[in-house]
């Protein structure tokens, strides 16, 4: 299955990508407002007015960036839940939140500079690229939380819908943890105690055993009833 990362290194990324690339990791390092075009256009080999053959300025990469990732997001899983059920209906659903769960992973483990910009730096988009973020980050949880209502039956309940969204966001705080648990710059020598392999199988476990605690839950709420 394809992945969502933006990697392959920069010089094999045409002009724009290497652009989105290097502007994604001078923001999380430094903070939007603290890097200059010049500063991005030194890091791609141009001058910071070449920059504007590409993007109009800083706020065009900024909403490049961060609708890019919202957008990816949810076609991708998407894709990866429909491809994963397959013509199972309701009976593939386990296999769609893996598939869910697998995806979300390597997107936190791959692009975690645009972790840090969507938790740092949302608040500088235009007002109208922030809608347009927010709407599609809301469609990739209604995503999550129809699929993990389908995986686990204890939670298709109506009145256990809160509890289900609510386990999604948990979730999500949990995979987009990877920026702080792997360190600040792993690429650049920072240690980790695990390998991306297996912090990997330690974020999907998690991830469903958090899901299943919330439908033991469930469960035991209605057999309570």
């Amino acid at each position: 299955m394809g992945s969502m990362s933006n990697v392959p290194a920069a010089s094999a990324l045409p002009r724009r990508d290497q652009i989105r690339k290097e502007a994604a990791r001078l923001f999380a390092a430094r903070g939007f407002l603290g890097v200059g075009v010049d500063e991005i256009g030194k890091a791609v080999g141009i001058s910071g007015p070449g920059l504007y053959r590409h993007f109009a300025g800083k706020d065009a990469m900024l909403a490049d960036l961060l609708i890019g990732i919202s957008e990816r997001l949810l076609e991708e899983g998407r894709r990866r839940a429909g491809e994963a059920a397959g013509d199972a209906g309701a009976a593939g659903a386990p296999d769609a939140l893996d598939a869910l769960i697998g995806g979300h992973v390597e997107f936190a483990l791959d692009d975690r500079d645009l972790i840090t910009l969507h938790d740092r730096e949302l608040l500088h988009l235009k007002e109208e690229d922030r809608r347009r973020v927010r709407r599609l980050q809301r469609g990739y949880v209604e995503l999550w939380v129809e699929v993990v209502r389908e995986a686990f039956p204890p939670l298709a309940d109506p009145a256990e819908e809160p509890v289900a969204r609510a386990a999604v966001h948990a979730v999500f705080g949990l995979l987009n943890s990877t920026p702080h648990s792997l360190g600040p710059n792993v690429a650049h020598g920072e240690r980790t105690g695990l390998p991306r392999d297996g912090m990997a199988a330690l974020l999907h476990g998690l991830a469903q055993g958090a899901f299943a605690a919330a439908a033991a839950q469930a469960a035991g709420r209605a057999s309570a009833a």
